[in-house]
């Protein structure tokens, strides 16, 4: 890897002031337009980001582009108060308005690169002249894409800079190089692999100043695939090469720090339903090793007949400690989206955003999803709507307990309670989503990657994109849910060991003075050790959370997606929900998204696998997260990883959806706990995420120790 060390050495050195440059830019030019429609003003602020952002480019650097601009030093304080009040005037839509957590379609952005998108453009406003909204959108979109033309070639101007203060010839020569591949690809469709990386890495960082957070890469290795073949034909490049290109790319995502989750997807069949794994994805593979940080999300998709290399190598990057890449399975998640309207060519290139999140690419609106607390709602059963810790929680009052008598009448009582507690989700959701006038927010630079908004002539969120929006509502605690209702069906219906009353007393108490009770509600089989007494209520828990939210729809027609996932909300979640029937006590975490209570899987991980993969997981569209963690030999000794490859391959094949494993040691960590100056570069799987381990909070570091560790597959 000749540049990928020295463009690492070069980012250590971050420029001191605030971080306020891009707001300063757009105030400057709001304060020529007032009086102007906030979609002109917006995007003419845009166009003078692009024009005078001070861009940047390392003597080292092979792709251009850098944060640095948006530090501003010795700034007047009374210029960036009032750029504060102003730009904050104009608005910024949120998360859960569907403002980033996209995947743009860089596919055929790439084919027609910015001259045939203004070319679409333009005729676009031939079709729609006689419409003025219309009009006035499009105008807005060909202003932002000029200002993005001219940003390129800013950075063709600053790598000729560059060369001339370098005092190494190849470095010079480097410089000149992507100089000229910036000049062509600010106009034209890029032809090289170079050209086409840089292109993508640009519109990225402009989405990065624009208060974009999570905006993946989506599938590098498809679209990409045109550029690397046409230079490795043409002998300008080589695989080698263009793991350094990738890698150089990469690891300006945590350019300032581990700040942004990119997601990043390989592998998986084509929209055609071909092979898609290529020789590319190993070389994108390689790339997220060599950079060895946390910040790329990189996610593997599996499918039936796929050639056992691949998974074999991601194995072994997931064995570097990386716990990346996640690993997901086309044979769940492809059928999960058909079920929602999208054509089955569309299904098949789904990527991901985000942590797991499935998206389709450049077809639909940003992404949004939220945690919905289930093991809270079981609690409210118990406590007549109300939960022992949270006092701010009102559920539904389902009645005296001592009238609950039968397993289904209980059962019967927790569903209300969550029927209930989604339709409220789904109000709170669509009243926050629905309030604004979202012309007034309009974003035509993201609408440039997203079909059919400039042939519609529309916003992405106004009814540009192919699909409408969907949400992500995150089931959480599913096996502190499982081994809840396992525990009361074995405890209080089949033994009669304890009423409903007196196990409420109990939870109340966190079990003190009922330590015997806690031990026989402790004994109750556990999920994660295929037993079908307690996995059929995480069978349940899965069909029943898809069933109520699949009554309801988004402010423009789309769906609620269920996910088995709690990121690392497992622990806050937690501190709100008092103790539960499995014996867990108040105040500690829930169980991790979709894994079995760490602990409770004591059977090895094949037993595991076949309790997670009896739910139907092809009703959660939008994704699971199932952290599981093995000894570092289980990955790096051939004959080990080639069990534990055999293994994700039969759970695949029966139903699971995605895994993604650790695999530091337990005493790696607790010494990193103990002593975090040595182990600032540790990186550890998170939940859909990874991150440096000594930077994370106490409870979440405990929360990772605390996982099941498997030593071998049995």
């Amino acid at each position: 890897m000749k540049h990928l060390p020295l463009l690492k050495e070069a980012q250590k050195h971050a420029p001191a002031g605030e971080y306020r440059n891009t707001e300063l830019i757009r105030y400057r030019s709001f304060r020529n337009t007032y009086g102007q429609s906030p979609l002109t003003a917006c995007a003419l602020a845009q166009k003078a980001w692009f024009e005078n952002f001070p861009v940047y480019v390392y003597e080292c650097d092979r792709i251009a582009g850098s944060r640095r601009g948006n530090y501003v030093e010795n700034a007047d304080p009374l210029e960036l108060k009032r750029a504060g009040a102003i730009c904050g005037s104009y608005g910024y839509l949120g998360f859960w308005t569907n403002s980033d957590h996209f995947a743009p379609g860089y596919d055929r952005f790439l084919k027609e690169g910015i001259r045939g998108t203004m070319a679409r453009i333009d005729s676009s406003l031939l079709v729609h002249r006689e419409e003025p909204e219309k009009v006035e959108f499009l105008t807005a979109m060909k202003t932002v894409l000029t200002g993005f033309s001219a940003f390129v070639r800013r950075h063709a101007d600053a790598a000729r800079e560059a060369a001339s203060r370098t005092d190494d010839p190849a470095c010079e020569a480097e410089l000149l190089s992507l100089a000229d591949d910036l000049d062509f690809a600010a106009w034209e469709a890029p032809v090289t692999f170079r050209q086409a990386l840089n292109l993508v890495w640009l519109v990225h960082l402009s989405f990065l100043f624009q208060n974009k957070y999570a905006m993946a890469f989506g599938r590098i290795d498809q679209y990409l695939l045109p550029h690397y073949e046409h230079d490795i034909e043409a002998g300008i490049l080589t695989p080698e090469d263009a793991e350094d290109l990738i890698a150089c790319c990469f690891i300006k995502i945590v350019e300032y720090g581990n700040s942004d989750v990119v997601n990043i997807c390989i592998g998986g069949v084509t929209p055609a339903g071909e092979e898609g794994i290529n020789d590319l994805s190993y070389r994108v593979l390689h790339a997220v090793r060599d950079c060895n940080v946390p910040g790329p999300n990189l996610s593997a998709r599996l499918h039936e007949g796929m050639p056992d290399r691949f998974l074999d190598e991601c194995l072994q990057v997931i064995g570097t400690g990386l716990g990346y890449p996640a690993l997901m399975n086309d044979r769940v998640n492809i059928p999960a989206l058909k079920r929602h309207g999208y054509s089955l060519e569309d299904a098949r290139d789904y990527c991901f955003v985000g942590c797991i999140e499935n998206f389709i690419p450049g077809k639909q609106p940003a992404w949004s999803d939220g945690r919905f607390n289930v093991p809270q709602f079981l609690e409210a059963v118990f406590y007549r709507g109300t939960s022992a810790l949270d006092p701010d929680y009102l559920g539904l009052d389902t009645g005296a307990l001592e009238d609950m008598e039968t397993m289904e009448d209980f059962l019967g009582a927790f569903e209300k309670q969550i029927a209930f507690a989604a339709g409220e989700y789904v109000t709170i959701f669509n009243n926050e989503n629905g309030r604004y006038n979202y012309r007034h927010y309009a974003q035509p630079f993201m609408s440039l990657f997203c079909d059919d908004c400039i042939a519609r002539g529309e916003d992405i969120n106004c009814g540009g994109a192919r699909y409408p929006s969907v949400h992500g509502a995150c089931g959480m605690g599913i096996a502190t849910v499982a081994d809840s209702l396992a525990a009361v069906e074995k405890v209080v219906y089949l033994d009669r060991a304890c009423t409903l009353t007196e196990l409420r007393d109990a939870m109340a108490a966190d079990f003190k003075g009922y330590e015997p009770l806690r031990a026989r509600l402790q004994n109750v089989v556990k999920y994660g050790n295929n037993d079908d007494f307690v996995d059929k209520y995480a069978v349940w828990y899965v069909e029943f959370l898809d069933r109520v939210f699949a009554q309801y729809h988004t402010r423009d027609g789309g769906d609620f997606y269920t996910a088995i996932a709690s990121n690392t909300q497992s622990v806050s979640a937690g501190h709100i929900t008092g103790a539960t029937p499995d014996g867990r006590h108040a105040g500690v975490p829930l169980s991790d998204a979709a894994s079995p209570t760490y602990g409770m899987d004591k059977n090895g991980p094949t037993s595991a696998f076949l309790s997670l993969c009896k739910p139907d997981y092809r009703l959660v569209s939008c994704g699971t997260v199932v952290n599981q963690k093995y000894t570092p030999d289980m990955l790096t000794d051939p004959v080990k990883r080639a069990a534990l490859r055999a293994a994700i391959q039969v759970y695949f094949s029966q139903g699971g959806q995605e895994v993604q494993i650790n695999c530091v040691s337990r005493e790696t960590l607790k010494d990193a706990m103990a002593h975090p100056e040595n182990y600032a570069d540790l990186v550890v799987r998170v939940s859909g995420f990874s991150a440096y381990f000594t930077g994370l909070g106490r409870d979440v570091q405990e929360d990772i120790l605390h996982r099941t560790e498997h030593a071998d597959i049995h």
